[in-house]
């Protein structure tokens, strides 16, 4: 079976991009399959720092072919800024292609999302205001245009005329907005799909041609469990489902192929924007951490929360994902700690919870009981195997094992794609 996904077991930003980046090399194909510009994948390769926000994080990799598959949503004028960048820095992006079924994020959205926001006061989720959850609304209220529709002038000019006739009435009947402008969206995207067409695919046939030539396939992901749509802390979640489930859905693939589902877990746990966090630290360990570990959004730039590890969090999206592997990353940032704290279980008025519950307000409520470990001061930066790791450090990693039931196939020990063990 040549499929593998990759997914995050938290809430994002667990160094998923670096761990694409290191299993890229031995890959056919990498395909990012939910979310969009929303996502935030730094790779560091010789000392050269890349940060994606669309792209997937294999297209470092130039002989891997990447995709952006049906279950993106896909902003034209970022996707094609971060071409532009790769580009002026030397890199080919011949190898990046784009699934006609992905849906088109448009200006509309973008305003949408800011305006909805900002109606939601103390009940705000904390979004991006990329344009992404209305783009997928719009997916699923049948009024969206996709990526194949820029080929087309006649039928992207009637829908979109019927779309933004929804839009206009939107913005200027409910949030007293001036409407946009038909012409100017139309004329613009125009533009867009002329530098786009060359690499627009039926991104389903290719790979099904992949699968019959027994082709390396890495099926990407943004965000990460607790975003989840469905399975996450809703409604503090992203639109789309970033889950192994949702890599068969938004690539396409069905389960059958896959060989290994891997859940990149970060060896604390970090969060951006609303929602619970139950081993969130708000004390000076919590900004030592935040300093240490470089903890602010790829995206938005905004400071992240941090926690200690929560392996109730990382059980829940192993069980949900069906997780075969798990790449540890940024252990060495825990380097320096005399001991360190793993949340085993939660306390919920009263009585102890070893599962996430369905209810919100009992995660927001919920207490962390921890188990404490002790650290170590040496730097691990350049440790090749497992053996080389400090006696606690291997012993810390062997408990998050025994908690979680999975095995720790990867260890990342530092920001370059050659800082990673592989047991």
């Amino acid at each position: 079976m040549p499929v593998n996904i990759l997914v995050g077991t938290q809430w994002g930003d667990e160094g998923k991009g670096k761990v694409i980046d290191s299993l890229g090399k031995d890959v056919d194909y990498v395909v990012r399959f939910g979310g969009g510009n929303n996502a935030g994948h730094t790779v560091h390769v010789g000392g050269e720092k890349f940060v994606l926000h669309l792209l997937p994080s294999g297209v470092l990799h130039s002989h891997s072919t990447c995709i952006l598959g049906t279950g993106v949503v896909i902003d034209p004028a970022v996707f094609l800024e971060e071409i532009k960048e790769l580009e002026d820095r030397n890199f080919n992006t011949d190898h990046v292609l784009i699934s006609g079924r992905a849906h088109l994020i448009m200006p509309y959205h973008v305003i949408l999302d800011g305006l909805w926001e900002s109606l939601k006061g103390d009940d705000k989720i904390g979004t991006t205001k990329r344009g992404i959850g209305p783009c997928y609304g719009d997916k699923f209220e049948r009024i969206g245009l996709r990526v194949e529709d820029l080929l087309n002038k006649e039928n992207f000019a009637r829908k979109l005329k019927n779309t933004l006739n929804i839009k206009n009435q939107l913005l200027t009947k409910v949030f007293n907005k001036e409407d946009l402008s038909f012409d100017e969206i139309f004329n613009s995207y125009m533009i867009f799909a002329e530098k786009l067409k060359k690499r627009i695919i039926n991104a389903e046939q290719e790979l099904q041609l992949a699968l019959k030539q027994n082709k390396k396939i890495l099926l990407e992901g943004a965000q990460a469990m607790m975003l989840d749509i469905d399975h996450g802390h809703y409604p503090y979640v992203t639109s789309s489902s970033p889950t192994t489930n949702g890599a068969c859905v938004g690539s396409g693939i069905a389960f059958k192929h896959v060989d290994k589902n891997i859940g990149v877990c970060k060896a604390y746990a970090t969060r951006v924007g609303e929602g619970p966090f139950v081993s969130e630290l708000h004390n000076e360990q919590g900004e030592w951490l935040r300093e240490k570990g470089g903890e602010y959004g790829s995206t938005t730039g905004r400071p992240r929360r941090c926690g200690w590890l929560d392996t109730v969090v990382v059980n829940h999206a192993v069980a949900i994902n069906g997780l075969t592997d798990i790449a540890l990353t940024k252990i060495d940032i825990l380097s320096g700690l005399k001991e360190i704290l793993i949340c085993v279980a939660y306390e919920i008025n009263g009585k102890k919870v070893d599962y996430i519950p369905s209810s919100i307000e009992d995660n927001q409520c919920a207490k962390p009981i921890y188990q404490t470990m002790p650290g170590w001061t040496e730097d691990i930066s350049n440790c090749k195997s497992f053996d080389e790791l400090p006696k606690t450090a291997q012993a810390y990693i062997l408990k998050i094992e025994e908690l979680i039931d999975c095995k720790i196939s990867f260890i990342s020990t530092g920001v370059d794609r050659n800082q990673f063990i592989v047991r």
